[in-house]
């Protein structure tokens, strides 16, 4: 039996016309917004609350925390609201509490003065440099600490997990399926490209995310409940498990965000076909970068990339045959059939309007 849950991160625009971030939009602006949304108590233990209790809810403000030269925190730089499901059953559950809680999200933004957008990059800012300068304690953990700089890089980047687990799965199998996600994962990302857009022009490319993120940060983490020696083998994929809820899943974190929420469905199916799947041999702990960045320039276009989308959907489907998830498949068929990304739509309206707000504008219309 396998469970699914989905993470998906949410950018604005102001009602004055800027993109809502750490430079023009406060911490309490956004928690003002999250305070009017509801609690579900049934939700817990299964979701993580976290020491500094922001996570309180099914939305919450994400963003780089900041601290005091004691090193206590003293408050927040946001990026936007992140929302999280709860874990499902089965992908339509997922699927569908993302979309109810996206509504709910949208109504209370839009009466608050902030316009859901959907970038997987920050289209105007290429570093974090706050108003309010790092002390020197934040100085000294940014430098000695690769974790704290891609958690900083985070500030500018939107995206999803994908989450994944089975309860029947050993610790081997889930390492395994981490391992087999890291590897195809530049034939999988090009279904979601939605970054087009870096220092307020067009990006040679579909996801500057994509291109700058894999340097840094991991594309898979695989949760379990402790390290053995078998796990500190593949440590570049484990992370422990912070609540018990968290035990066995494998989280797919490299996707760039998408305005339509069932695209995420046929992510999950084929994550699902993957991992039942006996036929792919490719595995790694570490992803190729520079596989990932032709990918993020060129997407469809690179026959490589084609030819190993064309793999991963027919070995999923080979899976999936006598399962219903397998109808999740036709969505990522036809995007790559057609050669298609939301980065591409995005250019095509950015040579119409010349604006790039114009454009972040015309995202999430079907949930208007």
């Amino acid at each position: 039996m396998f469970t699914f849950g989905i993470e998906h991160e949410v950018a604005f625009l102001r009602a004055d016309g800027q993109f809502a971030s750490f430079h023009s939009t406060t911490f309490a602006e956004f928690a003002a917004i999250i305070e009017r949304l509801p609690i579900y108590k049934e939700d817990y233990p299964f979701l993580r609350v976290g020491r500094s209790g922001i996570r309180q809810k099914r939305w919450y403000v994400e963003g780089f925390e900041r601290h005091d030269a004691a090193g206590r925190r003293s408050g927040l730089l946001p990026k936007g609201i992140e929302i999280r499901t709860t874990p499902q059953s089965t992908i339509r559950a997922a699927v569908e509490e993302l979309t109810m809680s996206f509504l709910l999200l949208r109504d209370v933004a839009l009466s608050a003065g902030f316009v859901p957008v959907l970038t997987s990059f920050h289209p105007y800012c290429t570093e974090v440099v706050p108003d309010d300068p790092f002390n020197t304690f934040e100085a000294a953990q940014l430098q000695r600490s690769a974790s704290e700089r891609s958690a900083l890089f985070s500030l500018l980047s939107y995206g999803p997990d994908l989450n994944i687990s089975s309860t029947h799965a050993s610790t081997a199998e889930i390492l395994d399926v981490g391992r087999k996600y890291t590897f195809y994962c530049p034939y999988i990302l090009p279904f979601t490209y939605s970054a087009p857009f870096y220092s307020g022009a067009l990006w040679d490319g579909l996801s500057v995310r994509t291109f700058l993120r894999i340097l840094q940060r991991p594309v898979t983490n695989v949760f379990l409940a402790q390290r053995g020696d078998e796990q500190s083998s593949h440590r570049a994929l484990v992370k422990l498990a912070r609540i018990p809820a968290e035990i066995g899943r494998v989280e797919f974190k490299a996707c760039d965000s998408c305005d339509d929420f069932a695209l995420y469905g046929g992510l999950l199916a084929l994550l699902k076909g993957l991992w039942l799947d006996r036929s792919l041999p490719g595995r790694a702990d570490l992803p190729d970068i520079a596989l990932h960045q032709l990918s993020a320039r060129q997407g469809f276009a690179q026959q490589d990339i084609v030819t190993g989308a064309q793999a991963v959907l027919a070995a999923a489907a080979v899976a999936l045959v006598d399962d219903e998830d397998i109808q999740w498949l036709d969505g990522l068929r036809t995007l790559l059939t057609q050669r298609r990304a939301l980065a591409l739509a995005m250019r095509e309206a950015f040579y119409n309007y010349s604006s790039i707000d114009a454009v972040l504008l015309k995202t999430y219309m079907r949930y208007r």
